[in-house]
């Protein structure tokens, strides 16, 4: 019986020498005559036993982990292939505590199958959601969306289903659904992970967005510094073509519906949707007025659904198993599970999905398991560069949208960056404001020069220059950008720097600039 090694090809896992270690298994399989496959998954999500090989021994996946490409003799001496023991040995794979608390809905088969593998896919209960869309009246589908409570996973939080039905209502000569996979958030995996190990989910969520709308083609819109994902979704593109999955006729139903992967244009900016709209028509990522809607008047002036990865990835499961499996997941208005991705200085670093209402101190010191330098967190970002810095007094706070914002905080991508006692906040604020000057499209005053002064004020605090005064200013700067930026990118640069300044105001109390004596 053919055994099967699996070794990530995801980013993370490939970072840190899964191609090393890949080759190392095939030239050992080829040595010793061994009757094997060599299978490429996407990543399970837990960085810190990256690269880690699977071998699937007596119906059971065991991993090892991690793996270097030194290790791979000695492990193939000590009996891997037959998933024997070893110092590098982590038993039963999903019974890791890391994987086994999880609730996975949207990342159930990442890691788990050969990404191309349609075969592998439809395995795992792939197609069964687009299958049951294509048998359904348009209006039922988005209904269905719609009772989920899905709401968008790129950080806005709006309801999937409305959107849809706005597209869906709209007249046009044209419709498209558009992917944001412009994922640029700090801390943030979750589209890259989907992409590069399941990218057939995204795929069949797309082509279910374009049977409920009425849209007969689709983009993928890939930020440039994601070859793996770029290159893994192309190819899983044309199989799902051949497939009759994607094409004049989906699942010979009739219904049209195409892809196209696009790569992005390495601006920040391309993230919001209207920027992203202009870069995918060959212009300047620039933001643009609101109204009209992207939903009314979006893609080459048509009416257009944009989605973030995650968002069109998790509507599968909800077609497959109905909207009220779905609904039951959460709390509150946030239903569903969300791809918490836990970064920064941490003990377990990685992907753990699970329904809203975990609380920020049970993902961090329970999940995460605290920091990796062991020293105690000072402060834990949420929602990528552009989210509140949030204290350990504010930890009993539950993973959900309302909850955050009344906080001042915002949930984001549900990236979940954490800091240890070291971390000066006065230039994580600086920071923010430079990160916005940088990546500002330059069309509004508030964010292009509102974060260029806000720079200037942040090193004026930091040169102890007049520091009440500088820090009434930088509050000031805050406001102006966060009520008159036309878009996220100047309008939320505030949380950061608000944050920061409320929560850890010694750090903005530096020592102030001595006078020359006379």
């Amino acid at each position: 019986m053919t055994v099967k090694i699996f070794v990530p090809r995801d980013a993370a896992a490939l970072a840190l020498g899964a191609e090393k270690v890949a080759k190392a298994i095939a030239q050992e399989i080829a040595a010793r005559g061994l009757d094997a496959k060599l299978v490429r998954n996407g990543s399970r999500g837990m960085f810190w036993l990256e690269p880690l090989v699977e071998v699937e021994a007596d119906g059971k996946r065991i991993g090892y982990g991690p793996v270097k490409a030194r290790d791979v003799p000695a492990l193939f001496d000590a009996g891997m292939f037959n998933g024997a023991t070893h110092e590098l040995c982590l038993g039963e794979v999903e019974n890791l505590p890391f994987l086994k608390q999880q609730t996975r809905l949207t990342f159930a088969r990442c890691g788990i199958t050969d990404p191309l593998s349609l075969a592998d896919y439809e395995a795992h209960d792939g197609l069964k959601g687009l299958r049951r869309a294509v048998a359904m009246s348009p209006a039922d589908v988005v209904k269905e969306v719609t009772d989920s409570g899905l709401r968008g996973r790129g950080g806005a939080g709006f309801p999937t289903g409305i959107k849809w039905k706005t597209v869906a209502d709209a007249a046009g000569p044209r419709k498209y659904i558009v992917c944001n996979a412009d994922e640029g958030d700090s801390g943030t995996f979750a589209d890259r992970m989907i992409m590069e190990g399941d990218p057939f989910v995204l795929i069949e969520g797309m082509t279910i967005a374009g049977i409920a709308t009425g849209a007969s083609k689709g983009f993928i819109y890939i930020r440039s510094e994601y070859p793996q994902a770029i290159e893994v979704m192309t190819e899983a593109v044309e199989v799902a073509r051949k497939a009759g999955i994607l094409g004049a006729s989906v699942l010979g139903s009739g219904k049209p519906f195409d892809i196209e992967v696009r790569t992005g244009a390495g601006a920040y900016v391309c993230g919001e949707e209207t920027a992203l709209l202009n870069s995918l028509e060959g212009k300047r990522g620039i933001v643009r007025a609101k109204p009209p809607l992207p939903a009314h008047k979006g893609l080459f002036g048509c009416p257009t659904v944009i989605n973030n990865v995650i968002s069109l990835a998790s509507v599968p499961v909800i077609m497959e198993k109905g909207s009220a499996f779905y609904r039951d997941f959460g709390m509150g208005r946030s239903r569903g599970t969300i791809p918490l991705q836990i970064a920064g200085n941490v003990k377990h670093g990685g992907l753990f999905e699970t329904a809203f209402g975990l609380s920020l101190g049970e993902i961090v010191d329970t999940i995460g398991g605290g920091t990796a330098t062991g020293r105690p967190v000072k402060a834990v970002q949420v929602g990528g560069p552009l989210g509140a810095y949030f204290p350990r007094a504010l930890f009993d706070t539950p993973f959900d949208y309302e909850a955050f914002a009344a906080k001042d905080g915002l949930i984001g991508h549900a990236g979940i960056v954490v800091f240890d006692e070291t971390v000066d906040m006065l230039k994580q604020a600086r920071f923010a404001m430079e990160f916005c000057a940088v990546e500002s499209c330059g069309k509004c005053t508030p964010c292009r020069i509102g974060s260029t002064r806000g720079v200037e004020t942040a090193d004026k605090i930091a040169q102890g220059i007049e520091p009440e005064k500088n820090r009434a200013l930088l509050a000031d700067l805050c406001n102006t950008m966060k009520f008159g930026s036309l878009c996220a990118l100047g309008g939320f640069t505030p949380y950061p720097v608000v944050s920061a300044m409320t929560h850890f105001p010694e750090d903005f109390s530096p020592a102030p600039v001595m006078q020359a004596a006379e």
